[in-house]
């Protein structure tokens, strides 16, 4: 099913450190500016003050100036920098500090991130690894709690991935830093400092094209990613079934095997992710399990997820937020459901 389970047993018997997702990212991006001279790190505020989630703390008095960047506030010249200095042989990780800041970099990240391989067919690479603060939570101001993954997830030749605590995020963020491919690698901003949980300390990584069953069940399957799949275990705790979970860490591309295997398993489904409902990656899967599991199931394919307008302010973002209470009910109608 995981094509990383060897490496994950290994780690299992490994010496580990409890962490927080900050700490897992600052230690793992120092990891890897070690490990290659040829990590490169740009962004707004990464240097002196260490980020503004402090995720980049550090790395500039130790690697310095030339390899951690502090860039002016410019998302379209972060990316089409980073995009030129891969194409020269760097591995560079830019960052962009909140996801509704990158809507201005969206034509480089269309026109050069993600074609330039197959522009050149194929004889230039870009290593790089786009770091992405996103989701809502902790009552951002407007712009900085967006969700939409989508448009990343309908970009050809970019691949999108998202972990869901601090050891998943060490394996993820060290493997896609060393890949080939064009990377963005979403963070989630609540995760960063509301749970803590074993990590391994040494050299660690994690298939980029596996999803993980986080949980074992046998009722319902619920297929999510990123923050949504803690609050998924709240809800499988609440309800009068055995739900396993499906993390699928990596958004593109999709492990699909993994999620058909267990629906298949199951019967039914639960589809939850924050992002709107309206096109989010939801759709996606529940017409995959439609067209290849139809046969299989006992419900329809529910979702639950963030509501179809702009994210709100912080007065009402708990209301528009899902959580496992949204979560739970989605379980409850799946397993209700007669024909």
């Amino acid at each position: 099913m995981s094509g990383d389970a060897s490496a994950g047993r290994a780690a299992d018997e490994a010496a580990t450190t409890e962490r927080n997702l900050v700490e897992t990212v600052n230690e793992t991006l120092a990891a890897e500016l070690r490990r290659d001279d040829s990590v490169r790190l740009l962004g707004y505020d990464i240097g002196p003050i260490g980020g503004v989630y402090r995720t980049t703390e550090g790395l500039l008095e130790e690697f310095g100036d030339d390899r951690v960047v502090d860039t002016p506030l410019s998302e379209n010249g972060v990316l089409g920098t980073a995009v030129g200095m891969a194409m020269r042989g760097e591995r560079v990780i830019p960052e962009i500090q909140f996801m509704g800041f990158f809507y201005p970099a969206f034509g480089q990240f269309m026109y050069t991130l993600a074609k330039m391989h197959e522009r050149s067919g194929g004889s230039v690479d870009v290593p790089l690894t786009v770091r992405m603060v996103c989701g809502g939570g902790v009552k951002s101001s407007e712009y900085h709690s967006e969700s939409t993954e989508t448009y990343l997830v309908h970009t050809p030749g970019v691949r999108v991935v998202y972990p869901s605590g601090p050891r998943e995020a060490k394996g993820l963020l060290a493997a896609s830093v060393r890949h080939d491919d064009p990377v963005v690698f979403m963070e989630h901003k609540k995760l960063y400092r509301t749970h803590r949980e074993p990590v391994p300390d040494g050299d660690y990584t994690v298939s980029l094209d596996d999803a993980r069953v986080a949980r074992e069940g046998e009722d319902v399957t619920v297929v999510t990613w990123g923050a949504m799949v803690r609050q998924a275990e709240m809800a499988a705790d609440a309800v009068d079934a055995d739900v396993e979970i499906v993390d699928l860490r990596t958004l593109s591309p999709l492990d699909v095997e993994t999620v058909l295997d267990s629906v298949k398993k199951t019967g039914r489904c639960v589809v939850f992710h924050e992002a709107r409902r309206t096109l989010g990656l939801g759709a996606e899967l529940t017409a995959v399990i439609n067209e290849y599991a139809f046969d299989r199931l006992h419900a329809p394919v529910q979702r639950a997820t963030g509501y179809d307008v702009h994210f709100p302010g912080n007065q009402i973002e708990d209301a528009y937020l899902p959580d496992a209470e949204r979560a739970q009910y989605a379980i409850e109608a799946v397993m209700d459901y007669e024909f």
